[in-house]
């Protein structure tokens, strides 16, 4: 089975993680690291990927409205549009090799849809796709969306899974530019308390059915290290 490292961060800023992921993406494309699964909690934020070509038309909440409510707001290199992260929604950035998933973007975003599929399943949730929208929804609403990118073949950015979020704050964007459609949560589905501590262990078993990897925990301290040498 392929080995992954698996890196819990905790919670940590948007842009801190950004720079680790591409630490990372050098690392595993000179063959110096193996596949790498960041899990992380990001404080809240807006990103901007490339498919919202320079434009900020579905973001509706202004500076001072971000700023009121402490969001940030990052242009990104992902593909998709505008989404948004922040505390009680678990993020995943799997940082792959993706000669060795077949060099297949698009099967690579059914994988991930597969897993997250499966992981809510196992709570009882019944998530499905809806094409041609990217990500996993619970009718017509987004439970979790997924943007990447891949350059040589090495994937970044990843998935965000709606734990119990403040889905007020997804009132501020118009997510993923679809204006049709609604966005809702674990805690909002099931109609109880919820927390990442409760998910994690199962969307790590799920991603690691699909991909059939072989976990190596690491800390981020170690992974730190292997940076700087």
């Amino acid at each position: 089975m392929p080995e992954a490292n698996l890196i819990h961060l905790g919670r940590m800023a948007y842009g801190e993680a950004w720079n680790l992921q591409r630490a990372v993406g050098e690392r595993v494309r000179k063959g110096e690291l193996a596949d790498t699964l960041l899990l992380v909690e990001h404080p809240p934020v807006y990103t901007v990927g490339r498919g919202a070509h320079g434009s900020l038309a579905n973001l509706l909440w202004g500076e001072a409205e971000r700023k009121r409510e402490g969001i940030e707001l990052y242009d990104v290199d992902r593909g998709g549009d505008i989404t948004y992260h922040g505390p009680g929604q678990l993020v995943g950035y799997p940082i792959l090799n993706l000669t060795r998933y077949g060099r297949d973007l698009h099967q690579y975003l059914r994988q991930l849809e597969e897993a997250l599929i499966r992981a809510l399943s196992d709570f009882g949730i019944q998530a499905e796709r809806l094409p041609p929208h990217t990500g996993v929804w619970v009718g017509n609403e987004k439970i979790a969306a997924i943007g990447v990118k891949a350059s040589h073949w090495i994937s970044q950015h990843g998935f965000a899974l709606n734990v119990d979020p403040n889905l007020t704050h997804f009132t501020g964007i118009i997510p993923c530019g679809i204006d049709d459609k609604g966005v809702t949560s674990m805690r909002r589905v099931l109609a109880r308390e919820i927390n990442l501590a409760e998910v994690v262990p199962t969307v790590e078993k799920r991603l690691a059915d699909v991909f059939e990897w072989d976990y190596r925990p690491m800390a981020l301290e170690s992974l730190m290290t292997a940076l700087a040498t």
